[in-house]
């Protein structure tokens, strides 16, 4: 019976989040429906195991939710996220449009920027880049998804991305962990991905097919759709409703524009490999700050370090030209609360499942599948974020529930554990891209298609890719370790 429960919560929480229902309900009703069928006090597990699981994950991790959405939205209320793709566009030009819109999102994603402001900008220019190339409107929306939610999203050594940082409180890493595996997953990623769109766009101009019909999904539109924002706030890190919220200036210099983003790397840079580890932060392992250490939260340290350092920058570029400068801030830290309380619930589901009796059985199961612990942690994390529809929540509940087990499999066999970081990290950005995913139905409305003209051009860039590049990761990272 307890099993049975498990399933019937999951099932429950997967049906009804799909078709818009508040993860907010649903996460602690499906939890307590598992506790229900394994006979266990319900009221003690939606306080004492649900919500303390959530609050831990919201207190470790809010800060980047904020930070982040924070800088998005002064990325785009500034222009700057205008100037760059701008830029790209007069570098390549229509002769390469299909590069442009996946460098220009490989760029500000990297930089620190949601993929969801991003997709308001690249959309617009995608659409004049493809018409005046005559490139099939029904290919933008997996050339945005390669540009914004793949290698630099799971694989790219030291992106702020919220996925990349979940793992280094469970594995003492930083956000470079196996940057050489990271790098060699990148360039899979991009090169298939790439070569995957040149063919189909080849194919499109055989055929003698032209842009064609449909329209932009405009901000405004996606704010009242209630459906759609209950889905993508659970998906990532930014609420599409405050995309409206703030007034944007015309697009200063490429120059003005590119520094807060590169600020972003250098500072995580220089925070993760030089800064932190010179630091004395003995004084972590003291009751008052939680008996916890460096390499527990060094990482987040580094990220937030960074995003903040970022926005000083920013704001300082672009002070005088931004006229609501309050209601920018104040629509980039309102866009962090909805996204970051939806995984936090997930996380909480996951909590009271791992802790019932029951889910030792699956426990085991999981991690006595064939070819070592890197492809176990793969193949779980890469269910969960399926099955969530959330990267960042399934990432968090495989760790949660299993991260001390590969912890102690890693000691035992000498594996250092940025590889696991590594495998995690990418496995749960594969099979989260799935037709129900609140990215990909934000990204289909917004460019004006359909599931049935693009999402099979999505699977390819955004699963196919990825998976290839996860499947190198551990074939290489089993043979040589962690590089």
């Amino acid at each position: 019976m307890g099993l049975l429960g498990i399933l019937l919560g999951l099932a429950l929480l997967v049906w009804l989040a799909f078709r818009g229902w508040s993860v907010l309900l649903l996460a602690p009703m499906a939890a307590l429906v598992a506790a229900l069928f394994a006979r266990e006090p319900l009221l003690a597990h939606w306080t004492q195991t649900f919500m303390v699981s959530g609050a831990a994950f919201f207190a470790q991790f809010f800060p980047l939710f904020l930070l982040g959405a924070v800088f998005g939205k002064l990325m785009e209320d500034s222009g700057s996220i205008t100037a760059i793709a701008n830029f790209m566009i007069s570098k390549l030009g229509q002769k390469h449009a299909v590069l442009a819109v996946v460098l220009a999102g490989a760029f500000v994603t990297y930089g620190g920027v949601s993929l969801f402001v991003a997709f308001f900008v690249l959309a617009p220019m995608g659409q004049e880049l493809f018409r005046t190339a005559a490139i099939p409107r029904r290919l933008m929306p997996a050339a945005i998804v390669l540009g914004t939610s793949t290698f630099t999203m799971s694989a790219l050594p030291g992106t702020p991305s919220i996925q990349n940082a979940i793992p280094m409180p469970f594995f003492g890493t930083t956000p470079f962990a196996a940057p050489g595996l990271g790098v060699i997953a990148s360039l899979i990623m991009m090169v298939f991905g790439m070569w995957w769109l040149g063919r189909r766009e080849a194919s499109a101009r055989k055929q003698g097919e032209g842009f064609g019909q449909g329209d932009l999904l405009s901000p405004q539109d996606v704010a009242k759709r209630e459906t759609l924002r209950e889905r993508a706030t659970t998906a990532h890190e930014f609420d599409p409703t405050e995309i409206v919220h703030g007034t944007q200036a015309d697009a200063p210099s490429t120059l003005a524009a590119a520094l807060p983003l590169l600020t972003v790397v250098a500072v995580n840079l220089a925070m993760s490999l030089f800064i932190l580890p010179a630091l004395d932060t003995s004084y972590l392992n003291q009751p008052q700050w939680g008996n916890t250490s460096l390499a527990r939260v060094g990482g987040v340290w580094a990220v937030v370090t960074a995003l903040a350092c970022a926005i000083a920058v920013a704001l300082a570029l672009n002070f005088h030209r931004l006229t609501g400068l309050r209601a920018t801030l104040d629509a980039g830290a309102n866009a962090a609360v909805l996204p970051a309380v939806s995984v936090a619930s997930l996380v909480g589901f996951g909590a009271v499942v791992a802790a019932l009796p029951a889910f030792a059985g699956v426990r085991d199961a999981v991690l006595n599948i064939g070819g070592g612990p890197l492809t176990s942690l793969a193949v779980a994390t890469n269910v969960l974020a399926a099955l969530t529809g959330s990267a960042s929540g399934g990432l968090t509940i495989a760790l949660d529930a299993l991260g001390p087990t590969y912890m102690a499999r890693a000691a035992a066999i000498g594996m250092d554990p940025a590889l696991l970081h590594r495998v995690a990290v990418i496995g749960s950005g594969t099979l989260d891209t799935l037709p129900h995913n609140g990215a990909v139905v934000t990204l289909l409305a917004v460019c004006g298609t359909k599931h049935g003209e693009s999402y099979g051009d999505i699977v390819m860039v955004g699963i196919v890719g990825a998976v290839l590049g996860l499947i190198a990761v551990i074939v290489l990272g089993t043979m040589f370790g962690s590089f």
